[in-house]
């Protein structure tokens, strides 16, 4: 009697077990999703080896926090915001909202077009595709046109549509910055000449 209270026993025990361990696997690939790729100055010093400029601040404009706005689809907060400037090439470190939380996204920008876009850190259960070379390699070469759009689709991902636009929406936002930088560059180099 006591031995078959023990066969019973371990095959409970065996069958939680096992429904335990197809919980953890079924879960694995959202807790693998979060967390962060890449440091935010590992980033930057990847995007200008060997040598990594000065962190720099841009300004926030009434116009520029209105055009944020308009691409972000709400308000920017802050005064300022960091960025690094080697000759044509600025990177950024910039987050937005995917579905509740934010995902922070580095990109650089070279002559007006977009160079890389990284995931540093991505924080929601779904949507983490977004971080893969696959997805991010669209962006590069798009520019900004006029309407604050860019110039070329991206391609969407099923499941992860929020993700998707918080990850477009930041790379028009560090297009629209780089070019507010180039002109305080051309500005600040046609003063230097004439002083």
């Amino acid at each position: 009697m006591e031995l078959l209270a023990h066969q019973s026993t371990s095959r409970c025990s065996r069958a939680a077990r096992a429904v335990l361990l197809l919980l953890v696997l079924a879960a694995a690939p959202s807790l693998q999703a979060k967390g962060i790729y890449q440091t935010g100055p590992d980033f930057v010093a990847e995007a200008f080896a060997p040598a990594t400029p000065e962190a720099k601040s841009l300004w926030l404009t009434p116009e520029l926090k209105q055009a944020s706005a308009e691409i972000l689809d709400h308000a920017l907060k802050g005064l300022r915001v960091r960025y690094w400037r080697q000759g044509e090439k600025t990177a950024w470190i910039l987050e937005e909202i995917g579905k509740e939380l934010p995902i922070t996204i580095g990109v650089v920008v070279n002559d007006n077009s977009v160079e890389v876009v990284k995931i540093l850190a991505f924080r929601e259960s779904r949507g983490w595709e977004v971080r893969y070379p696959s997805f991010t390699d669209q962006y590069r070469q798009a520019e900004l046109t006029e309407t604050q759009q860019l110039d070329k689709s991206i391609d969407g991902i099923t499941g992860a549509t929020l993700s998707v636009r918080a990850v477009s929406k930041v790379v028009r936002l560090a297009l629209l910055f780089h070019q507010e930088t180039r002109q305080d560059f051309s500005q600040q180099a046609s003063d230097d000449k004439t002083s």
